[in-house]
């Protein structure tokens, strides 16, 4: 894992937190505890990083975009608390297919209101996406789970050109999140696997508070209809090589009478589905090879007892267990051979992409808007 570099972000509830830039892997983080620092360098630094985020944000457009379905209780004083974190930025609530109140608060509250008639986070996402226009992007829930004061530091590493995701992480150490057991486990099971299948250590892969950049947002193709568009968006971000923090933010309870819209055993499949699905489209070898050896050694156990039984007697007793044997072994073989083919084409496309993501970075800003 190949370290690029480490920027020391503002301090949040009295606590330091360092990011680690990995290209195409995780973005971690240590504490940094400020206890013996002098207390005029930590103010004097808190107000000089405020100034130039400020500066930064007068030359950059800052869009912040709210997927919504039936979130009444909730709406308003989300797109209020991030009106007051950021003055100048575009709030949007994309609704879907609400019953409620939802695009009324969402207008009395000031934002701009836009509509995704297919059904599911997914969706919305997609669209968000592809018709607004900005610099830097802040994607968060609704359901005001997440406290609006973490927004400057998931976009201080997006505005100076550092990071292209920002995912504020619900499960770190330091977090101090509002999990139901069965959730969290759930969170915990995926992250796992992700971790291993893409030798990563993320901390937090469904959380539905980042911030992206502009080259992000209108280079990473979504095709995820449910709420598996985050980890959707985790995996591509790894595999195509972006560069990805994790900070940790703390996840609260939904007020009385709001209500989680996510079905845990069908979104839990969905999502397990997208894990694999994508396993087998960026790590063909070592996905198809996995399968290959299993069925290879399958063969093994039915084939050393035919192979066995032919040396002492000289006769193929066991007709059946010797085709099994022999068709586990072939199709061992061929989903080899089959993942290696798909690897080679893989890593042409990879390379292609490459250039062409080079190409476009030369030919202006990282954060270039597109003009009106």
């Amino acid at each position: 894992m190949d370290v690029l570099g480490e920027r020391e972000y503002s301090e949040l509830q009295g606590k330091g937190r360092r990011a680690v830039i990995v290209e195409g892997r995780s973005l971690t983080y240590d504490p940094v505890h400020k206890a013996n620092a002098e207390p005029e360098k930590a103010a004097a630094e808190t107000i000089m990083r405020s100034r130039m985020e400020e500066t930064e944000m007068d030359r950059q457009r800052v869009a912040v975009l709210i997927p919504c379905y039936n979130e009444q209780l909730t709406v308003g004083q989300v797109v209020r608390d991030f009106r007051a974190e950021l003055p100048r930025a575009d709030i949007y609530v994309f609704d879907n297919n609400s019953e409620d109140r939802t695009v009324e608060m969402a207008r009395e509250a000031g934002a701009h209101v836009f509509f995704e008639r297919r059904q599911g986070k997914g969706y919305v996402v997609q669209r968000m996406f592809t018709d607004v226009e900005a610099d830097v992007y802040v994607m968060v829930d609704g359901d005001g789970t997440y406290p609006a004061a973490y927004v400057h530091n998931l976009i201080a590493p997006v505005l100076s050109g550092e990071a292209d995701m920002v995912v504020g992480s619900r499960l770190a150490d330091e977090s101090d999140s509002q999990f139901k057991m069965l959730n969290r486990l759930g969170n915990r099971l995926f992250l796992t696997a992700i971790n291993i299948i893409f030798k990563t250590r993320l901390s937090d892969i469904l959380s539905g508070y980042r911030a992206f950049s502009r080259h992000f947002v209108k280079n990473i193709p979504l095709f995820g209809g449910g709420f598996e568009t985050e980890t959707e968006l985790t995996i591509k971000a790894l595999g195509r090589g972006y560069q990805i923090i994790e900070f940790p933010v703390d996840l609260q309870q939904r007020p009385a009478g709001s209500f989680s819209k996510i079905r845990i055993g069908h979104d839990g499949l969905m999502i397990l589905n997208t894990i694999l699905a994508l396993f087998r489209d960026y790590k063909p070898l070592t996905f198809f090879g996995a399968v290959g050896l299993f069925l290879l050694l399958s063969g093994f156990v039915p084939g050393i007892v035919v192979i066995v039984e032919f040396i002492k007697t000289g006769l193929v007793a066991r007709l059946p267990s010797a085709v099994l044997a022999v068709g586990l072994v072939l199709s061992g073989l061929m989903s080899v051979t089959v993942g290696l083919v798909l690897h080679t084409i893989t890593r042409r496309f990879q390379e292609l992409e490459h250039q062409l993501q080079v190409r476009i970075r030369a030919s202006g800003p990282p954060n270039a808007a597109t003009p009106h």
